[in-house]
């Protein structure tokens, strides 16, 4: 039998590319909850390695294969992508073990005809691994890094000089970000074996470097929240006010901190998927946070909120480190379609806005369809609307103490937020404030 690590991985790879899961949300499911630790921590790095490096590992596979790839049942290729990036990327893992168990994993999955080709192939996989050889044009760094080479393409004519720095970002596991929600948080860590340091963003966040949150009373309770810095950010940006609307809010995770900021607002979070409400409601459970099942395109509201969120679905191109599965489902044509969403949510939203009140438009993107062509779209249709350059709220945010990065200007485009991946330690953010005349 393969060993359970293995396994674990295989099913889960499976998953994602039958049912358009997400790697992030299996991996903390109960599905590792009979594995060891070490066995748990093998599976993360397996799956999360084979997502980040997949046109990298089919190369491998190809070069030692007679027969394209488009010919191999997914499970046979899904067995030797994982044998690939073990045996290229994982110096501790025997290669005879890797060889053995990539056989009995196809043979597991009733592919056993194929049992004999798959240990030629992941023989001269251990034996041959293929090199990664630095270069700069698109094609070179999409081949180096493990990238769609017309996303590549996509972010150095808009980022420029950024793009190779996203690319290798995207292909690090990233930290585990908390944010804390009072000042006993941390010493509820550490009791609990959880070992942290200083966010590079935000006070109250913090990196873990040591243990699994997810496996302590304290995250189950809802008493620390896993939030990328970013994230984090752009709640912070929200601002205050009486009556706030988060009008696409599951998960949940700005929700939750928008709550815990302003512990005395009123807080109407609306999500479509019943549920991704339910999910939304175990995220944010706070007293003040009232959850909505409903379409952020009619909303049954007038313009009766003094601060509007709109974090609209996105290509969540500036998360492909946490969920590298998204750069290998996203097609050139799925942006023209998802502006088009975003146009009507941010319209809608501003219909929501009191007067003097404010809208921040965001993403986890890094196209500029998504972000920037967005706001002057609606801008354009909106005269009594107005935008807010994101600088002076970044000082608000330095003056409280809220904000800790010094260097305010990397985090400004123009008049907006953006936070990069590799120049930030964290995910790819966009934001936009706008104000109600």
């Amino acid at each position: 039998m393969p060993a359970p690590a293995r396994t674990a991985a295989f099913d889960i790879l499976l998953r994602v590319e039958r049912e358009q899961a997400y790697a992030v949300e299996l991996l903390h499911s109960a599905l590792l909850d009979e594995l060891s630790e070490p066995d748990r921590n093998l599976t993360t790095e397996i799956v999360m390695g084979v997502l980040r490096w997949r046109s990298f590992l089919d190369e491998q596979i190809s070069n030692f294969s007679s027969a394209p790839l488009a010919r191999f049942d997914l499970e046979v290729l899904t067995a030797l992508r994982t044998a690939a990036y073990q045996l290229s990327f994982l110096s501790r893992v025997p290669s005879h073990a890797v060889v053995n168990d990539t056989v009995d994993l196809v043979k597991r999955a009733r592919k056993r005809s194929a049992a004999g080709m798959v240990n030629a192939i992941a023989r001269k996989l251990a034996v041959h691994p293929a090199p990664r050889e630095k270069a700069a044009s698109a094609g070179s760094l999409a081949q180096r890094f493990a990238h769609p080479e017309w996303l590549v393409q996509r972010w150095q004519a808009q980022l420029g000089e950024f793009a190779t720095g996203i690319c290798a970002y995207n292909q690090q596991v990233p930290a585990t970000v908390l944010r804390l929600t009072n000042p006993d948080d941390e010493v509820l860590l550490g009791e609990q074996g959880i070992q942290t340091t200083a966010g590079s963003l935000l006070h109250d966040a913090r990196r873990v470097i040591a243990g699994d949150v997810t496996r302590i009373s304290a995250f189950r309770e809802g008493k620390v929240a896993i939030q990328d810095e970013g994230s984090q950010l752009v709640a912070a940006l929200v601002g205050s006010g009486k009556r706030i609307l988060d009008c696409c809010a599951a998960p949940g995770g700005k929700t939750a901190a928008l709550a815990t900021r302003l512990p005395e607002a009123e807080i109407v979070a609306a999500e479509l998927h019943p549920h991704r409400a339910r999910l939304l409601r175990r995220m944010a459970p706070q007293q003040n946070v009232r959850v909505l099942t409903a379409d952020a395109l009619q909303l049954p509201f007038s313009a009766e909120f003094d601060r509007v969120l709109a974090d609209v679905p996105c290509s969540g191109t500036g998360t492909l480190a946490r969920n590298p599965e998204i750069k290998w489902r996203l097609r050139p044509a799925d942006i023209p379609n998802l502006r088009a969403r975003q146009i009507a949510i941010l319209n809608a939203a501003m219909k929501h806005v009191a007067s003097g009140g404010r809208v921040v438009y965001s993403t986890c993107s890094l196209e500029t369809e998504e972000n920037e062509e967005v706001v002057a779209e609606c801008l354009k249709a909106k005269a009594d609307f107005h935008l807010i350059a994101v600088s002076e709220e970044l000082q608000r945010l330095r003056r409280s103490g809220e904000l800790v990065w010094r260097d305010t200007a990397t985090l400004v485009r123009e008049d907006f937020l953006r936070t990069i991946p590799g120049v930030h330690l964290c995910d790819g953010f966009f934001a936009a404030i706008m104000e109600k005349n």
